[in-house]
């Protein structure tokens, strides 16, 4: 779904990137781990189209797309998520939901002037979409709450949610689970895996919680210095030599949290 080319990053002489190369198959939940500063995140910014790289190519669904921007990769069905969640504070989580589809009929003058028959049935289209989407996440107890209420756990469910309303190609989470309690976190992750297995959706995430990982996704991608150093199952890299020594140098309470087991 996603083919990375010997994709190269500076910022100013450190290469944040360094000739990465990696897929994203179709159907799978790819994870991306590594030690602070390993450049997973400029390499998430690079596909992602925040950053544009000085050479390499970047691939989606076949289609050469390096440098595009990023809505232009969303109306190509490639769909990014932050760390910290972007909703829309003032609205109920499901007009968040709604507010996703892109050409809305009802987005334009003239056709909300012209067009109200066909807006309205956009609408109610749109609205019973959303409220599949509420049942699917089990946040129905949530669906007239406004969005700038819900706990930090809730507002990563609702992002993903959001995902959902755009039919996408490819999904890449940022932490997902970063400030998650572990109930929530456990639904966070049976929600993926149920977007994954029941409805087809292919994610690649950055995530520090190796358990989390090890749950979720086959195969994991270890970054060190800006460059790929392993890949496999979780497993296999958990057991990697090379990947517990890049990672000898955070505190062991961080190797420890990354690497358990």
């Amino acid at each position: 779904m996603i083919v990375v080319q010997d994709v190269v990053k500076h910022f100013g002489g450190l290469a944040a990137v360094d000739g990465v190369s990696m897929e994203i198959k179709q159907g799978t939940i790819t994870g991306l781990i590594g030690p602070n500063g390993a450049g997973k995140s400029t390499l998430f910014n690079l596909i992602a189209g925040n950053l544009n790289p000085e050479s390499g190519s970047i691939y989606l669904d076949g289609e050469d797309v390096t440098g595009l921007k990023p809505h232009m990769l969303f109306s190509k069905g490639l769909l990014r998520t932050f760390q910290i969640a972007h909703e829309f504070q003032s609205l109920s989580v499901l007009d968040n939901l709604m507010m996703v589809p892109s050409l809305q009929v009802g987005e334009s003058l003239l056709g909300a002037w012209f067009k109200r028959e066909k807006v309205v049935r956009q609408e109610a289209e749109m609205r019973g979409k959303a409220e599949e989407v509420i049942s699917f996440l089990n946040m129905g107890h949530l669906a007239n709450e406004l969005a700038g209420n819900l706990s930090g756990g809730q507002k990563k469910l609702l992002e993903l949610g959001r995902t959902m309303m755009a039919s996408p190609k490819v999904v890449i989470l940022d932490e997902v689970g970063a400030g998650v309690n572990r109930t929530l976190l456990k639904e966070i992750g049976d929600a993926i895996l149920s977007m994954n297995r029941e409805r087809g959706f292919t994610f690649c995430m950055i995530e520090h919680d190796m358990d989390f990982i090890s749950r979720l996704c086959d195969p994991v991608v270890v970054m060190a210095e800006g460059k790929i150093l392993a890949q496999g199952s979780a497993e296999e890299i958990k057991a990697n030599e090379d990947v517990i020594e890049a990672y000898l140098g955070t505190s062991m309470k961080n190797m420890g949290e990354a690497l358990p087991g």
